[in-house]
């Protein structure tokens, strides 16, 4: 395997572009917007001026790496001779469904094609295509050069040999990848999203503030970040629609979002992308400074 096309080129899709191309992959990066793709590949150069300052890798290898990748602004052109097909595109189902009907109209047909959903039904998704035995999740962390974890999730048709083929390919990015079956949130969220839930829930109900919730969770759990910083890192949108996929799913109401992450992301205060959620990033982010609206009285 050689030939990868990633589609999507925000976060998630340029650092998933950038381990496969770090790895002497062939990488064609897609995306409708040509200005996200100006700016992925100058983060995606940025991360390897990172890396050659710490001396992770070297000058020649960053250089093989840009020139491994290239981009398209056209889908169809895209993953044209693709192997893989790694879609990392935004975390809605009827966008994911559209996208995977395309691909599999224009990859060839025995390519395999990946989600990097974080709780979309793999088998849902696969059922829009003639290749549901070729389909599955691919669920990257973030940041992906960085983190080692690959969630590989098999939907109801997916084939043995799909499988083995990327549990293989994501050993061989440096990746540890793990074995999940088709359920809403699959592991990594199915566990996550709800502790982070509870932690709003707390915030909401005036049990702690936010400095208080997280720094317990660092210093009596040994979690790197807090619930409430996690949230605001992975974009309260996102969380909120994984718990609506999770409360929908299982019929739960255990599931359902805590009123305040609702009534946050309507506000448009969505975490670190959009400069403030739990916490202010206006200046950067490199001190953790409590947004107003959160401030103890």
């Amino acid at each position: 395997m050689k030939n990868i096309s990633v589609i999507g080129a925000g976060t998630m899709g340029n650092g998933i572009a950038h381990v496969f191309a770090m790895n002497g992959y062939q990488v064609t990066l897609i995306d409708i917007s040509e200005e996200a793709l100006d700016k992925a590949m100058k983060t995606i150069a940025k991360n390897l001026d990172r890396m050659v300052q710490k001396e992770k890798i070297s000058e020649d290898q960053k250089k093989a790496t840009l020139e491994n990748i290239t981009t398209s602004s056209d889908l169809a052109s895209g993953v044209s001779q693709a192997e893989l097909v790694v879609e990392a595109a935004t975390e809605n189902i009827d966008l994911k469904l559209k996208i995977f009907k395309s691909i599999d109209e224009h990859a060839p047909s025995d390519c395999i094609l990946a989600t990097n959903t974080s709780s979309i039904s793999i088998t849902k998704i696969a059922s829009v295509t003639s290749r549901s035995e070729k389909v599955i999740g691919m669920h990257f962390m973030n940041p992906v050069p960085i983190m080692k974890l690959v969630e590989v999730i098999s939907g109801y048709a997916t084939s043995s040999e799909t499988l083995d083929t990327v549990m293989s390919l994501s050993s061989k990015l440096g990746k540890s990848p793990v074995k999940v079956n088709d359920y809403p949130g699959f592991i990594a969220n199915r566990i996550l999203m709800p502790m982070i839930n509870e932690a709003i829930l707390s915030l909401y109900e005036g049990v702690a503030g936010v400095e208080e919730i997280d720094t317990v969770m660092k210093l009596g759990m040994a979690h790197p970040m807090g619930p409430l910083q996690l949230a605001d890192f992975i974009g309260l949108d996102v969380c909120l629609a994984i718990l609506r996929v999770l409360q929908d799913g299982f019929g739960n109401p255990k599931y359902a979002p805590c009123p305040l992450l609702v009534n946050m992301v309507t506000a448009g205060k969505l975490g670190r992308k959009s400069g403030e959620g739990f916490y202010n990033y206006t200046g950067g982010g490199k001190d953790l400074i409590v947004a107003d609206n959160f401030k103890l009285k």
